[in-house]
């Protein structure tokens, strides 16, 4: 028969049961609160997901102003007749330049030579470019490019190789701004006068070419004479050009046009490059 247990031995037994007891009592609580934040974290990231992307959605897309002009006109009918007549008396049929696209580049030449027998003969050459720009979120407004443009561009025709007696000056009244370049440029056949006429009007680009020889013994022409007939014609494209609103210019509709072209023969178009649109350069005699 064992020794009955003291009544101290029950006490220290009794106190490692209660501690027993404690411990597990413990351990559903201990998880209890850690499912409790879990799920706490959970939701939290969830309410930083769904904050992140209501801010996104909230965002504003980029914008950009609308371009004003959204086609140009027909480069062969931008000028009237008489001031062909004036600027190419006598020229054929305009050579419209080459392009991929005529509602962005469109541009036309003329060219003529008057024989004045043994005096010589007169040559006169005038191209007309227009460059339109339409506004790009990446790439800014189209007025903002046509700027950028129309300062390269009078940059450029400064920089003319072999130009001679260069002048510049700018131009009011000719669209939102321009600038007129003369200067001289030697040839085999003869000197040649040069003007050029850059103008801008909100997103389109203008430059006007014209230049004039006296070939075979004539007089060269007057520059000054010359210019005053380039800045009557720039200014005369330009106005063709505010008139393309709404796909009409001063005269109609670019089907009014062509009907109105195929009645009387007007300002018809041969094929051919006319000359390279916004160059700046003068053509060669053709003599």
């Amino acid at each position: 028969m064992g020794v009955p247990p003291t009544p101290s031995g029950q006490r220290g037994r009794a106190k490692r049961l209660n501690r027993v007891l404690v411990c597990a009592a413990a351990v559903p609580a201990m998880l209890i609160a850690a499912g409790c934040s879990s799920d706490s974290g959970s939701d939290g990231g969830e309410d930083k997901a769904a904050g992140a992307s209501a801010s996104a959605s909230a965002s504003p897309s980029p914008t950009v102003r609308a371009a004003v002009y959204t086609d140009l006109p027909e480069a062969c009918g931008a000028l009237s007749e008489k001031t062909l007549d004036d600027l190419v008396p006598k020229a054929k049929s305009g050579k419209e330049s080459q392009s991929d696209d005529i509602a962005t580049r469109a541009g036309c030449s003329w060219d003529s030579l008057t024989n004045n027998g043994v005096d010589g003969s007169q040559f006169r050459w005038l191209n007309v470019s227009m460059l339109r720009f339409d506004s790009d979120v990446a790439r800014g407004a189209g007025d903002e490019l046509a700027k950028e443009y129309y300062a390269k561009q009078v940059k450029d025709v400064q920089a003319t190789d072999g130009a001679k007696g260069l002048e510049a000056e700018p131009l009011s009244g000719t669209g939102d701004e321009a600038t007129a370049v003369r200067y001289d440029l030697k040839k085999k056949e003869g000197t040649f006068k040069q003007q050029t006429v850059v103008a801008r009007v909100e997103n389109v680009v203008i430059t006007l070419d014209y230049n004039g020889a006296g070939l075979a013994g004539d007089k060269t022409p007057s520059a000054d004479d010359l210019m005053k007939d380039a800045k009557k014609a720039a200014a005369e494209a330009v106005t063709s050009v505010t008139g393309t609103k709404d796909g009409k210019d001063d005269k109609g509709s670019k089907d009014d046009k062509a009907d109105e072209g195929d009645k009387n023969s007007k300002n018809g178009k041969d094929d051919g490059d006319g000359g390279a649109p916004g160059s700046g350069a003068p053509l060669e005699s053709k003599s």
